[in-house]
């Protein structure tokens, strides 16, 4: 029999993660705070990923030049029409690298993201190249009530503070084709910094990159589960329109694993069994809304739905996460 993951499911779900810690759910907000990247403004590269859009992975009210509070009274408003009874959110630093700036700049932005007081902490997506000891000694006071010693809300002591890199691959090779910018050592020193302080890292992965085989990334799975991560999360490759990778893929679609909704499922069900069964799954396919793209492979199906078929597919294969890792 599967372990006892949280909801009955065959894995190890990160939904409800902070209502099962805190007894309420945490709706996160994503912020865009002005940040820019080492691999736009030439410090390692120009241009950004080949895949790379941002404006294609947030909301309407998360824009540049508006202010964070702005932000989160206008993201409160929208998601209240989803999530009624929420009453505490999480300021969502998403788009592009929100670690890439001074300590001090850091400080103040995190801060005023924190003074809301509907807000009781933060989540910060960035680089593993765009942390440093005294970055994660400061989020490791935060997180502990130190940085911030008079900050409080009901229920909550001291903030929420989680951190996540984007990894996209195991492969060098890889993340040297996608003009990352950055080796994969970068990636296991960062995500094992974070870890030593207590910040519980997050990471990402982009299933279907140039270049890469299914046997790839059903192998890159015993990399992901040797590192201290918290949580995980996959997002099939998806082809931006005006990106660098659309023109790659226009001139060899051959190097691209571009799998039907079914497959996908199955190379889903594949690396959940051989990963750590205590590894928190926060997702395992993205949406792009369809004006970006030149065609939804799979149709216009949610998420949500997606969640529900790999459901099925798990049980019809009587499989779980981690069924393979612990043999």
């Amino acid at each position: 029999m599967f372990p006892d993951f949280p909801d009955g499911k065959r894995y190890n779900t990160f939904v409800g993660y902070y209502r099962r810690i805190y007894g309420e759910r945490l709706q996160k907000l994503v912020i865009d705070a002005g940040f820019t990247c080492p691999n736009r403004d030439g410090k390692v590269g120009r241009g950004g990923c080949s895949f790379c859009d941002n404006a294609a992975f947030h909301p309407g009210y998360s824009v540049p030049g508006k202010s964070i509070a702005d932000q989160i009274d206008e993201g409160i408003s929208f998601h209240r029409v989803r999530y009624r009874n929420t009453r505490h959110y999480l300021a969502y630093f998403q788009s592009y690298s929100n670690t890439y700036a001074p300590l001090e700049r850091l400080v103040e932005l995190y801060s005023e993201a924190l003074s809301h007081p509907s807000v009781v902490g933060i989540v910060i997506g960035t680089r593993p190249d765009c942390v440093d000891e005294e970055k994660l000694d400061w989020l490791a006071s935060l997180k502990d009530g130190h940085a911030i010693p008079d900050w409080r809300r009901e229920g909550f002591d001291k903030p929420v503070v989680k951190i996540e890199y984007g990894i996209e691959s195991c492969y060098d090779r890889t993340l040297e084709r996608v003009g990352r910018g950055h080796d994969v050592a970068a990636a296991v020193k960062a995500v094992a910094m974070s870890a030593e302080r207590g910040l519980e890292p997050g990471a990402h992965f982009i299933l279907g990159l140039p270049g890469e085989t299914r046997e790839m990334l059903v192998d890159q799975c015993s990399f992901i589960s040797s590192l201290p991560l918290h949580s995980v999360k996959f997002h099939q490759l998806q082809i931006v329109r005006g990106t660098r990778i659309e023109k790659e893929f226009g001139t060899c679609p051959g190097d691209f694993l571009r799998l039907p909704l079914a497959g996908y499922l199955d190379l889903v069900a594949d690396i959940l069994e051989r990963l750590r069964p205590d590894l928190y799954i926060e997702r395992v396919a993205g949406e792009v809304p369809p004006r970006f793209v030149n065609e939804t492979a799979w149709g216009l199906i949610r998420n949500f739905q997606i969640l529900h078929l790999l459901d099925d597919r798990l049980e019809a294969r009587n499989t779980f996460q981690g069924r393979l890792y612990l043999k």
